[in-house]
């Protein structure tokens, strides 16, 4: 059984830690406000609505994968010292998950609004 009180408390930890790592991560802003521009240009472009999901998709990702990082970064400095060689690895690791990410929501994006812009200038 679903127990109602114990939902909302559940969503209000979670708002809790995207307002804080909104907050605190300028890379976080950076992105959810890049993915505000993609979806401002799909909307006037006219995209078709499989064209929407990918988008969404991908700019999901992203923040989703630059949440895990922020949470990671913290877990690494909490087990060993800011000093360590292996924290410094595991955030250069996490580092490039989030520009993998990056970089594979910038290809889908030009790949589907691309021929929109073609369209328009030509």
């Amino acid at each position: 059984m679903i127990r109602i009180k114990r939902l909302f408390k559940s969503f209000s930890y979670a708002a809790k830690g995207l307002i804080k790592t909104f907050k605190e991560e300028q890379n976080l802003r950076v992105q959810a406000g890049a993915g505000l521009l993609v979806l401002c240009l799909a909307w006037f472009l006219k995209v078709e609505r499989l064209e929407w999901a990918l988008l969404i998709i991908v700019i999901f990702l992203v923040i989703l994968v630059e949440i895990i990082n922020s949470a990671m970064e913290r877990a690494a400095d909490v087990l060993k010292p800011r000093i360590d060689s292996y924290v410094k690895e595991i955030k250069d690791i996490m580092a490039a998950a989030v520009m993998m990410a990056s970089i594979a929501a910038v290809i889908i994006g030009i790949i589907i609004l691309g021929p929109y812009f073609i369209d328009l200038f030509s």
